[in-house]
């Protein structure tokens, strides 16, 4: 199974914003899209960084209520980890946990295609399971 199932049902939308952006509008947008990331983009196709939730609290810690002033390019992480929509939803899992991340952006020819988050793959495996369970009640209840 890819991440482009994944995909598939939840759509390719990522919400960004730019890199100079203040941090209370990074709050504001991560309440209105009710998420725990934002891809960082300047032109909305290529990936300049992405920031958490866990950022946000990080720069509040380093700077006090001051943060709400800063600009995104203050607390993004540039490094991004991101996958395919090819990739093996178990290897983008595996590589949330061993990298301790919970958003991975989604990149076709280099360009933002989507993001998936830990969520997001909870909730498919556990339809997976549930299909499963309802597939093995229906064979026992015909044998």
């Amino acid at each position: 199974m890819t991440i482009k199932r994944i995909l598939k049902s939840k759509g390719t939308d990522a919400p960004i914003v730019p890199p100079s952006a203040r941090i209370h509008e990074v709050i504001d947008a991560l309440e209105l899209e009710d998420v725990g990331a934002l891809v960082i983009s300047a032109d909305g196709k290529n990936i300049d960084g992405i920031i958490t939730e866990r950022d946000v609290v990080r720069g509040l810690q380093k700077y006090g209520a001051d943060v709400l002033e800063h600009t995104v390019s203050d607390l993004m992480t540039t490094d991004v980890i991101t996958c395919t929509a090819d990739d093996a939803v178990i290897g983008v899992m595996a590589l949330m946990d061993d990298r301790n991340i919970r958003h991975v952006p989604v990149v076709d020819n280099g360009k933002l295609a989507g993001i998936v988050s830990i969520m997001d793959i909870v909730k498919l495996r556990l339809n997976e399971v549930q299909n499963e369970a309802e597939a093995m009640r229906s064979y026992i209840s015909n044998t």
